[in-house]
């Protein structure tokens, strides 16, 4: 069994910076590495959204509230993926959750992480 565990959330001003991390606690180097990853969002209210990808040969795409703020990368000999979130704001507040891509089968999810943008 695949376990996602996310971390990296907290509180964080207006414009301000984090950077998340998800971390594949069982899978081996060779599955995660030719797997693609992505990062997902749910708001107070509001449904879990797609937020980017990272493709196994890292290419990423963005959904188009984050693009140009959010940063997709991965460090295969660690199993884990990184979502760099600059320029944040008050609607990038949600648990962010790492996962396959859509359209894939997805794996548990995890318990996520909580990003709180407030003044």
């Amino acid at each position: 069994q695949v376990q996602l565990v996310e971390a990296g959330g907290g509180l964080v001003r207006p414009g301000g910076s984090l950077r998340l991390s998800c971390t594949v606690s069982i899978a081996s180097q060779s599955f995660f590495r030719d797997y693609a990853m992505a990062w997902y969002r749910q708001g107070p209210g509001n449904q879990r959204e797609w937020v980017a990808t990272i493709t196994a040969g890292g290419m990423t795409y963005y959904a188009n509230s984050v693009k140009g703020r959010f940063t997709n990368s991965r460090d295969n000999a660690k199993n884990t993926v990184y979502l760099q979130m600059n320029s944040l704001n008050a609607e990038d507040t949600a648990v962010y959750y790492c996962n396959a891509p859509p359209g894939t089968d997805y794996y548990s999810w995890g318990q996520g992480t909580q990003v709180t943008v407030s003044s």
